[in-house]
């Protein structure tokens, strides 16, 4: 192989190993933006909806066992 063929192949290395980082980083920003709220729709908004149906459901049952 002379310069030219190794420089050939590692741009082609560079390129792949940037795509994948490009790809990894935009998956991760996705991800992460699933875990804020944002009005409703998102799992962060989920999980509190949850969190509060339960912590009611929780207070019912205590006040019931004390009548």
């Amino acid at each position: 192989m002379n310069a030219t063929d190794w420089a050939g192949f590692i741009v082609a290395l560079i390129s792949i190993f940037a795509s994948v980082a490009f790809g990894i980083k935009w998956l991760v920003k996705h991800y992460l933006n699933e875990l804020k709220p944002n009005s409703g729709s998102s799992l962060k908004d989920s999980v509190d909806r949850l969190e509060r149906q339960v912590e009611e459901i929780y207070r019912i049952l205590l006040s019931s066992r004390k009548s």
